[in-house]
């Protein structure tokens, strides 16, 4: 049974800097356990960076992660076990068949094989992916790439789902199919974490959210508390800024 107590995620000051830019700046964020949490802000904002970094893919310079209480850089095998990881850019193992490709993910994980191929038939075909198991991923669209990728994130029943950008390329039908797992995932116990550019999405889909921009969090709550009166799309313009009312040039006008 997950503990509500501890949160799924808790980051303390991590920071990062690449060369003279600093895209972390100190970050401090608290998940709550079985919530499905938003993290929004514009190209740039530290958003990859800094899941990388709690989740174990990139070494902070300063700060620490904590997964269900455990340190990430501290146990990094034992956080590991307790989270599933869609990065967004990271390359797959694509000349595997999509089955293959679960199913190794599935066995790197330490599952015995049988339990391995029953989840991998159970994932292949919740994702509508089953016709596709025996084609190379190198072959997949877009949006299938992101999907085998997501069953490759929930092979070992992670308590912590950690998505970046899981809907882009994704057509609407695969998406809103997305969603009702994801959405499953959290009545189930689990605790979901999604990057993404669509605020619509997050606002329809998330109960929490935090909007973060030049390496820091400007906003952090439920929905509603950062939304207030508006819309998350105009709070979150408003929190950022950088919106110009402009018509354009007069040589793009045909009236």
């Amino acid at each position: 049974m997950t503990d509500t107590r501890v949160p799924a995620l808790d980051i303390r000051g991590l920071a990062k800097r690449f060369g003279d830019k600093i895209a972390v700046n100190g970050i401090n964020l608290s998940i709550p356990s079985g919530s499905l949490y938003g993290l929004v802000g514009p190209n740039g904002a530290g958003k990859t960076t800094t899941l990388s970094m709690a989740t174990g893919l990139l070494r902070p310079e300063f700060g620490q992660a904590f997964i269900y209480g455990v340190d990430v850089w501290e146990n990094p095998l034992e956080a590991k076990k307790l989270v599933g990881i869609l990065a967004d850019g990271v390359k797959l193992f694509d000349r595997l068949t999509g089955e293959q490709l679960v199913t190794y993910n599935g066995l790197l994980s330490g599952l015995d094989a049988e339990t391995v191929a029953r989840r991998t038939t159970d994932l292949l075909t919740l994702l509508d992916l089953h016709q596709a198991g025996s084609t190379l991923v190198v072959d997949y669209s877009a949006g299938m790439t992101k999907k085998i990728a997501l069953a490759c994130a929930l092979i070992h029943a992670p308590r912590l789902l950690v998505l970046d950008e899981p809907f882009e390329s994704v057509d609407p039908i695969s998406a809103a199919n997305i969603r009702d797992i994801l959405q499953g995932y959290v009545r189930g116990g689990g605790t979901v974490i999604v990057s993404s550019h669509s605020m619509d999405l997050v606002q329809r889909m998330c109960d929490h959210v935090a909007v973060i921009a030049a390496g820091q969090v400007l906003a952090a709550g439920t929905v509603d508390q950062v939304r207030g009166e508006s819309t998350l799309e105009d709070r979150f313009v408003q929190l950022v800024g950088g919106r110009h009312h402009q018509e354009g040039p007069a040589w793009l006008s045909h009236s």
